[in-house]
């Protein structure tokens, strides 16, 4: 008898996973919570908020679930994984403790200065003056400044200040204005590190952590990286700059130091390692750990790894990777998001979108914010979908995407046209 399946989240990348767990010959029935109208093509949806933890455990109870993967972070700060395995539910993800290594700044750059894994210089404070006063001594020596709040604040907690009027503006933002809420309690400012960003995943069993795949996101809203930061505007796979030599560093230096040092700290960490690194000119750096697959990054990840994904999680779940031989393709795979007008500010939602059956047949859509509205697909959210396409060079695949955005249609339509430009010009 098959097994079933419950996803938690309604995003583009909930409908990734979903999409590659779908394919699983041992997957019987899966269920989404909330899902959205992509989802529910290949699921069935469920009324269940991602934050309500008792709700999602009762469901996952009453259903006899097998298998609960946990897509964003909320849940997982929540302890949602903590309530399941109380009751004796499998879950993919890390307990509440282990998701610190997101939830909180302050501890991920403690536990590495502790244990030696490569990060930028920093120091912590809980007092606005003293953090302000830090910051300019690298702005008055012509240094830019990263200041973070500690807690989770929706992706965009992290300000970059070139000159000594922004340092204290954006300490003032976080730790008196609170604009980010608690999470800004206390900050972490730190150097600017120089060099090409790129996203790590892997899979941690509690003892060991074993690679996925590197993709390379757009946080800017515009072309050429200009404008506000958004959740992410499109991503690739299989970036340039990460190189073989690169990721040995980076598994050696970074990936299993982090496993062990979380073990070692009494809190074994079980589930997706995302590491979002700097590629310095003296090697790879840690500028932050999340807790949980990315958003766009997931929407490319899934389309390239090879065979059964449900066994690999199942692994992670049962504290033993030691075996798992995991295959990904060396295809590149694109993913653009189509936002809605105004986004990331104030946008509106509820405008029909048109042309998905014109796409052609190998092209993925998954959906983000969207919505049904009588019968009709309309938009629902700033993010609302990604065009994903795979293709053997990176030429064909941005090719590809870019000739199938053009039958899509909805009112204040937006996108990136530069998506992985970056790494086309690196080899050309």
């Amino acid at each position: 008898m098959g097994k079933k399946i419950l996803v938690v989240g309604q995003g583009g990348r909930e409908h990734a996973l979903v999409w590659k767990l779908s394919q699983s010959p041992q997957a019987d029935k899966i269920y989404a919570a909330p899902g959205n109208p992509g989802i529910a093509q290949l699921a069935q949806c469920v009324d269940i908020a991602a934050s309500d933890v008792s709700g999602l455990l009762d469901f996952a109870r009453k259903e006899k679930i097998d298998l609960t993967v946990v897509g964003p972070e909320d849940p997982l700060m929540a302890g949602i994984v903590d309530a399941f395995k109380e009751q004796g539910l499998r879950i993919f993800g890390p307990t509440a403790k282990a998701a610190q290594l997101e939830g909180s700044k302050v501890f991920a750059k403690e536990l590495m200065r502790k244990y030696n894994i490569p990060t930028a210089e920093y120091r912590v404070f809980d007092e606005p003056e003293a953090a302000i006063a830090f910051a300019c001594s690298f702005t008055d020596r012509g240094q830019p400044v990263v200041i973070k709040a500690d807690g989770l604040a929706a992706g965009k907690g992290v300000i970059i200040a070139a000159g000594s009027q922004e340092a204290r503006q954006a300490v003032n933002e976080i730790m008196q204005e609170r604009v980010f809420g608690d999470a800004g309690r206390r900050v972490v400012v730190e150097e600017f590190l120089e060099g090409e960003e790129v996203s790590v995943f892997a899979l941690a069993d509690g003892q060991r952590a074993v690679f996925l795949v590197a993709a390379q996101d757009h946080k800017r809203v515009f072309d050429n990286d200009q404008g506000p930061n958004t959740g992410g505007m499109g991503a690739y796979t299989h970036p340039p700059i990460y190189t073989q030599a690169v990721h040995e560093q980076v598994d050696r230096l970074i990936l299993q130091p982090t496993v062990r040092a979380m073990a070692q700290e009494g809190c074994p960490y079980q589930g997706v390692l995302y590491a979002g690194l700097m590629i310095t000119p003296s090697g790879p750096k840690v500028l932050e750990f999340n807790a949980r697959f990315g958003d766009p990054e997931t929407q490319v990840i899934m389309p390239v790894i090879e065979g059964d994904l449900l066994p690999l999680l199942e692994a992670a779940v049962d504290g033993d990777l030691s075996s798992v031989d995991i295959k990904v393709r060396p295809d590149y795979c694109v993913c653009v998001i189509l936002a809605s007008g105004g986004y990331p500010g104030t946008y509106q939602k509820g405008y029909p979108i048109k042309g998905l059956e014109n796409l052609a047949e190998n092209t993925l859509v998954f959906h983000a914010g969207t919505a049904l509205q009588n019968g009709q697909l309309v938009t629902g959210g700033g993010r609302v979908m990604a065009l994903v396409t795979r293709a053997g060079s990176m030429e064909e695949a941005l090719t590809a995407v870019y000739s199938q955005i053009k039958h899509v249609h909805f009112t204040g339509m937006h996108y990136r046209t530069d998506i992985g430009r970056r790494a086309f010009n690196r080899r050309s």
